[in-house]
């Protein structure tokens, strides 16, 4: 038997009615089938919070103003946050990216300066970025993954904040999967009926008025977050290191749609950690053909779902390396 057949006869030969822990049993292959090994470990866990400005946000895209990535980022660097929170609670390191946030930080052992800019150009006149910032998010994203591989984590998780970052994601997912764009667009941040519509109408424009982009780098020029295209670029290299992917929500999940654009097979090492109230997410997570572990209608991004959900991770190498089998338990299969 290859490693393949070998996990799932173990899997299958626990001590349990087959298939009765669920999505747990194929949180369990998955690692054990990136890892290659019938006795996977998580090592090191880390969350990367990717932080940026978006020049769109001047349009009302959002019901919060600009300076809020700011004050959340220093948040973030205070333990003050819901990422903070989790992460201590689940012994996971944290590390926050300055991606092209529209102020200075001082330095911080906890922040990754990697700024691309004061935030990205406004869409509706042009491309969000220009192709040298989009090269350096690219060259960013992979030397900050190729950083924290040397501490030995095999196991990262991804979030982000930006005021107006669903807009860019839902304009990234309209153009990889070629959706209608009103299925691609939700609240954000909790805008009102009145502010939806326009939002709705906004990037209905900016779709209309722009070139079909022809892969995820140009789509990310034309619509990217500097903090969505270096957590994809992020996402490739931790897939060259074959460390296991948590997927945030639908920002994270935009940026991982655009990962597995240039990298299929970086779908093997993902686990989509929860499905988010963002109308689109729902749709994103069909597209790849996977359930996420949690549904709690959490909206919040900064990783937040990566934290919660590692604990369920936990559970899933454990029951694979420590839940008897039938035969050595001496229990009577069917």
């Amino acid at each position: 038997m290859n490693i393949e057949q070998q996990l799932q006869s173990k899997i299958d030969l626990k001590t349990k009615p087959l298939k009765a822990l669920g999505l747990l049993e194929k949180i369990a292959y998955k690692i054990g089938k990136a890892q290659q090994t019938l006795t996977p470990q998580l090592t090191n866990p880390t969350i990367i919070v990717f932080a940026a400005d978006h020049g769109l946000a001047k349009e009302g895209v959002s019901a919060y103003p600009t300076e809020v990535t700011y004050q959340m980022v220093l948040n973030f660097l205070n333990k003050g946050a819901a990422i903070n929170v989790f992460c201590k609670q689940n012994n996971i390191n944290l590390k926050v990216v300055d991606a092209g946030v529209n102020a200075t930080f001082d330095s911080h052992p906890d922040l990754i300066q990697a700024k691309a800019g004061l935030g990205t150009h406004n869409m509706i006149s042009g491309n969000a970025m220009t192709q040298d910032e989009l090269d350096f998010c690219f060259k960013s994203g992979q030397q900050i993954v190729t950083d924290i591989a040397t501490t030995g984590t095999n196991i990262i998780g991804f979030g982000e904040m930006g005021i107006g970052n669903t807009s860019s994601a839902s304009l990234l997912m309209s153009t990889i999967l070629n959706l209608p764009i009103d299925q691609c667009v939700g609240r954000g941040t909790g805008l009102d009926d009145t502010g939806l519509e326009r939002k709705k109408n906004i990037l209905s424009t900016i779709i209309d008025t722009h070139p079909k982009p022809n892969n995820a780098k140009e789509a990310l020029l034309q619509f990217g977050g500097y903090e969505i295209a270096q957590m994809c670029a992020a996402m490739l290299e931790a897939y060259k290191h074959n460390m296991l992917i948590m997927v945030d929500g639908f920002i994270a999940s935009s940026a991982f749609l655009c990962a597995s654009n240039l990298e299929p097979k970086i779908i093997d090492n993902a686990i989509f950690c929860h499905k988010s109230d963002e109308i689109g997410h729902k749709l994103l997570l069909r597209s790849f053909d996977e359930q996420a572990i949690l549904d709690m209608n959490l909206r919040l991004g900064e990783g937040t779902g990566c934290a919660l959900a590692y604990p369920l991770i936990q559970s899933a190498v454990a029951f694979l390396n420590e839940m008897a089998s039938f035969e050595s338990a001496n229990v009577s299969n069917k």
